[in-house]
């Protein structure tokens, strides 16, 4: 049956929605390999934790491979994935706040099936550094090459580090270049929230696979832009057996081209009353307080690239209970509500198995969260998302340029950045380097209470304005200067023009030529 474009629309297969997985459980469980997915039968996979190789006063010191490697993503079927020391998604760094890391990165990925280099651009995405090491799209890492990258880590966040390559983001991000970066603030760590094995990082991806199990890489075929494969920590509809207590879980949306929308519930096929989300952190670090996500009213959106930090208290369910993470599908409408026709999917399920002591808690209050000045002096600059007259992805009618500077802040200066989005059946995750903002409104309305904490994605719907306030420095007051990326982070819009670049102060470094990648004959030891 051929839909119609109103249907089309409605169920996000179309028009760059990137709406949650727009796939019925049965469409889980088989691919186009005809590979049955017997959802729930293998276990969720924790990344392991990247340990430094060695550690002085101020820094530890990292090593990550680029490499390929095969893998059984689908069952009895192998895939080739490029990841970062080889797994996918690539291990989790966690460090404390304002101790410094320096990653050291090493391409040995070769050629692609085209013969053809495979370059790379690490971007830790959320971290205030040099815009030598911020993961310029043209900055690249050639196959047989190496370059070490220094991080401040000033400020608690749930970051993440995957692939900026110019015009081949979405195709590497895909491959599996991406990782969970967790940077930890002594608040944090004295609170009596979850921790060790009970603060697990989920990273949540779509991908489409060929009749061999091989990842079709949707830049180059639009078509598969939204995948088919929903996959947990790199497995495929997996399972948790959990205690009968409080876990914390720092949620990432890793997909190039679908958002999600989260509630609990006990029923594989639809919402139950009651079962509650609660976040405590967003892309930025901790909120000022808890905010509860309660269903059968109440969802809790992810759009790509954005993160966030999710407490579940499973104490309240009897040995034997079956909880279920879903995806619940309703358009484009991203409000945090509930509508009567929404599609349920489920994401995973949790298995209550055990009970254990919990001593864990969530406070009422968990930090304060400084709220920019806005006074009537500030400079304010508009950004336009839409295609341009000739069709491409653009902003402001532009498409990328890096020759071309579209914002020039001053070194620690306060502005605010109007973005807009005039188009019907789209919608545009907005990604700025560099800078934590905050939401002021959207369309004049105030920002939902999960979104009111320090951001560097902001989910621009179709037919509306977000107002947001940024302040161009590091978070101790560094004055960071130089060329800073914004863009989409629907990474084909990205690979196809929308994506813009700002300089903060005069005279920064060049992003390319300060720190360039250097060849593995003259690598010593870190």
């Amino acid at each position: 049956m051929k839909l119609s474009r109103r249907q089309a629309l409605k169920i996000g297969l179309i028009g760059g929605s990137s709406l949650a997985l727009a796939l019925g459980v049965q469409s889980y469980q088989r691919t186009p390999a005809n590979t049955k997915i017997e959802p729930f039968e293998r276990s969720l996979i924790i990344p392991p934790l990247l340990k430094p190789i060695r550690s002085d006063e101020t820094t530890d010191y990292y090593e990550i491979t680029l490499q390929k490697s095969s893998t059984e993503i689908l069952p009895g079927l192998k895939t080739e994935i490029w990841g970062y020391n080889g797994i996918a998604p690539g291990p989790t760094i966690r460090q404390s706040e304002g101790r410094k890391s320096v990653i050291r990165f090493i391409n040995k990925l070769g050629k692609d099936s085209q013969g053809k280099p495979i370059n790379n651009v690490i971007h830790v995405h959320g971290m205030a550094t040099s815009a030598a090491y911020d993961g310029y799209t043209t900055d690249y890492i050639p196959p047989d090459y190496f370059k070490d990258y220094i991080y401040p880590n000033e400020r608690a966040s749930i970051l993440w580090y995957h692939d900026h390559t110019m015009d081949l983001t979405a195709r590497n991000v895909d491959a599996g270049l991406a990782g969970m970066y967790i940077v930890e603030e002594p608040e944090d760590l004295n609170l009596p929230l979850p921790k060790g094995n009970y603060d697990i990082p989920l990273i949540l991806q779509t991908k489409r696979f060929a009749q061999d199990g091989s990842i079709i890489f949707y830049n180059q075929t639009p078509d598969n832009l939204y995948g088919n494969v929903l996959l947990v920590n790199g497995v495929p509809s997996p399972k948790m057996e959990v205690a009968r207590r409080k876990y914390r879980f720092r949620i990432l949306n890793a997909s190039g081209g679908r958002n999600y929308q989260l509630a609990l519930s006990q029923k594989i096929d639809s919402l139950t009353e009651g079962e509650k989300l609660i976040v405590i952190g967003s892309d930025g670090g901790l909120l000022s307080e808890p905010v509860e996500i309660v269903t059968p009213e109440q969802v809790l959106p992810v759009v790509m690239a954005e993160r966030y930090d999710v407490i579940i208290d499973f104490s309240k369910y009897p040995l034997g209970t079956e909880v279920f993470l879903q995806n619940v599908i309703q358009g484009l409408d991203f409000s945090g509500s509930v509508a009567k026709n929404a599609q349920i999917n489920p994401i995973m399920r949790f298995d209550v198995v055990r009970s254990e002591a919990d001593e864990s808690e969530i406070p009422r209050q968990l930090r304060p969260v400084e709220r920019l000045s806005v006074t009537s002096n500030i400079p304010e600059r508009t950004f336009i998302f839409r295609r341009n007259q000739q069709g491409k992805w653009a902003i402001n009618g532009k498409t990328w340029d890096e020759n071309r500077i579209d914002a020039h802040p001053q070194s620690g200066a306060v502005e605010i950045w109007h973005f807009i989005n005039p188009e019907k059946g789209m919608m545009h995750p907005i990604h700025l380097h560099l800078v934590e903002a905050q939401l002021l409104d959207r369309n004049g309305e105030p920002p939902r209470p999960f979104e009111r904490g320090w951001k560097d994605v902001f989910l621009l719907n179709e037919l509306e304005e977000l107002r947001i306030v940024a302040r161009f420095k590091g978070s101790n007051g560094e004055k960071l200067t130089g060329k800073f990326m914004m863009h989409c982070h629907q990474l084909l819009h990205e690979d196809r023009g929308m994506m813009s670049q700002f300089e903060v102060g005069d005279g920064g470094l060049d992003p390319v030529a300060t720190a360039p990648a250097q060849p593995l004959s003259i690598m010593r030891s870190l």
